[in-house]
C-alpha cells in the first residue's frame, strides 16, 4: 500500500485557487452615498450626479447653486446640503423637500413642510441662522447677502 504525503507545494496550489475564486465571487461594495444620490437622479427631474470625493457626492440641478449628499461623518449618519440665490423661488423649495424625503424616508409633505419653514424663518426679527428640529432631522438654514442655504441632517444615535 502506498502512502501520500501531502507537502505544502501540493496544497498551496490549490489554496491559492480557492483564495480566487473567493475575491472573484464577491461582489464589489460601492459607496452608499453614490447609490442614495443615483436614486435621487432616477426620481427627481433635473438632478445629476457629479463626482464623489471624501465621503461627499456632488449634484446639480438647475434651481441650486450647489448640491451635495454627505455620508457618515463624526456626528451624522447622512446629510443634505442645498444653497441657492437668496431669494429663493419655489423651484427650491420642492427640489430640497423632494430630496429630503427621498434620502431620509419621510413623508414628502412633513419634509416640504419643516425645509420651507426652516428656510423661511431667516430674518429681521430671527436672524441670518436658523437651527430647528422637525420629524427627527437637525434644520441649519443660513444666508448672507447674496445665498441662503440649508443642512439637513440625521444623527448617528436615530
Amino acid at each position: 500500500m502506498r502512502r501520500r504525503s501531502f507537502s505544502i507545494r501540493s496544497t498551496l496550489p490549490a489554496a491559492l485557487i480557492a483564495l480566487a475564486t473567493t475575491f472573484a465571487a464577491s461582489a464589489a461594495h460601492a459607496d452608499p452615498c453614490v447609490d442614495i444620490a443615483k436614486q435621487l437622479a432616477g426620481q427627481i427631474d433635473g438632478l445629476k450626479v457629479n463626482f464623489s470625493a471624501a465621503n461627499i457626492t456632488y449634484l446639480t440641478h438647475p434651481a441650486a447653486k450647489e448640491l451635495s449628499l454627505g455620508c457618515r461623518g463624526k456626528d451624522y449618519s447622512i446629510e443634505l446640503y442645498a444653497k441657492t440665490d437668496r431669494k429663493m423661488k419655489p423651484e427650491f423649495f420642492n427640489l430640497v423637500g423632494s430630496a429630503t424625503a427621498l434620502i431620509f424616508t419621510v413623508p414628502k409633505d412633513d419634509a416640504t413642510t419643516g425645509t420651507s419653514r426652516c428656510l423661511k424663518r431667516m430674518g429681521i426679527l430671527r436672524g441670518n441662522t436658523i437651527t430647528m428640529r422637525y420629524r427627527r432631522l437637525n434644520l441649519e438654514c443660513t444666508r448672507n447677502r447674496t445665498d441662503a442655504s440649508i443642512t439637513v441632517r440625521r444623527g448617528n444615535n436615530e
